[in-house]
């Protein structure tokens, strides 16, 4: 992303082909190389008519999540120019070949997590590469980033915030005060921006970032990505973007810590005994992964003390599958 100013000032924004002068949005494609083919990625920029901060939103990092993108659809169409101090740029499908085409956490182009390689490589394999391009010409630039995900087909969830620790405590409050602006009651935090996640990567370059999931199996319905909107708009109130004198005070958040991942350590079928929502403790049996062919029983126990946040409801499991996902009570530095 270029600017012909600062990204406080008030110019021209830029996006490859896309051009949005202030007071004006344009909606388009961008296309991105990845080396063995290439992909049209849908881009909105919103320009807006007084200065202010740059926001990226980016949603369709995966397939089979349909919230985000529905989301940030919406915001799209909705958000003029006239109202927006800064500019705003949405990504709605960020990974085409996975949200089209693969539908699932990986690409079909490669096999790759592209939210396990940001901030990419521009040399490397063809997710490597959109993670390279996704990074380096949207998020970079960014005063503020989003990153929108939901349950995905084969997922349960109950709707967070996360954002990661970095030590530096400017950066840190900044992206605090971000991931409880959205008005969603529980915000995760990783203790390190380690890792291929799109917002640790931004993190790691100083862009204060949040990851925002909501919605579960795949959801799509219009009630849940409204939802998801009122929450962005809330936080584009507080990042200044949109006009605060309307805005309420967002409802109090409960913050929690990452405790570990449970994850399937054999191929078969996955029986849950507890599910999103359910507090568990270290070392109790969460469920069972059956082989369907000897009906022998594999115990799954939970690698720490807290509550499931998000989950596997898929039936059949293979090795390193993610069964669950568990958070602790945040206790502060």
């Amino acid at each position: 992303m270029t600017t012909s100013a600062h990204a406080t000032g008030h110019g021209d924004l830029t996006v490859g082909p896309l051009r949005a002068e202030p007071g004006a949005k344009v909606r388009g494609s961008v296309r991105a190389d990845l080396g063995s083919t290439a992909v049209d990625v849908p881009v909105t920029l919103v320009n807006g008519a007084q200065p202010g901060p740059t926001v990226v939103i980016t949603a369709g990092v995966h397939g089979g999540e349909f919230t985000g993108v529905d989301a940030a659809t919406r915001l799209g169409a909705l958000v003029e120019p006239d109202e927006v101090h800064g500019r705003l740029v949405i990504c709605p499908v960020a990974n085409p070949p996975a949200v089209y085409h693969g539908r699932l956490g990986v690409s079909p182009l490669d096999g790759v997590n592209i939210n396990r390689v940001f901030p990419g490589d521009p040399e490397g394999g063809p997710t490597e590469r959109l993670a390279a391009w996704i990074f380096g010409t949207l998020i970079a630039g960014a005063d503020a980033y989003v990153d929108l995900h939901s349950g995905g087909i084969d997922e349960t969830l109950r709707d967070f915030v996360g954002y990661r620790l970095t030590g530096d405590a400017d950066l840190d409050a900044r992206t605090r005060a971000m991931a409880h602006a959205l008005g969603i009651e529980d915000v995760i935090l990783g203790l390190n921006a380690e890792g291929g996640n799109s917002h640790a990567a931004a993190a790691r370059k100083g862009v204060p970032a949040v990851l925002v999931e909501t919605g579960r199996l795949g959801e799509r319905g219009p009630d849940v990505a409204r939802s998801l909107t009122e929450s962005l708009y809330r936080l584009l109130r507080h990042l200044g973007v949109l006009r605060r004198d309307a805005a309420p005070e967002p409802p109090p958040v409960r913050e929690w810590v990452w405790g570990g991942a449970v994850t399937a350590e054999v191929t078969g079928l996955w029986y849950p005994d507890s599910g999103t929502g359910d507090d568990v403790s270290a070392g109790q049996v969460i469920g069972r992964v059956i082989d369907p062919a000897d009906g022998r029983e594999h115990k799954v126990t939970a690698t720490a003390t807290g509550r499931i946040f998000y989950g596997m409801h898929g039936l059949t499991v293979a090795p390193g599958a993610e069964l669950a996902a568990i958070a602790a009570p945040y206790k502060g530095a």
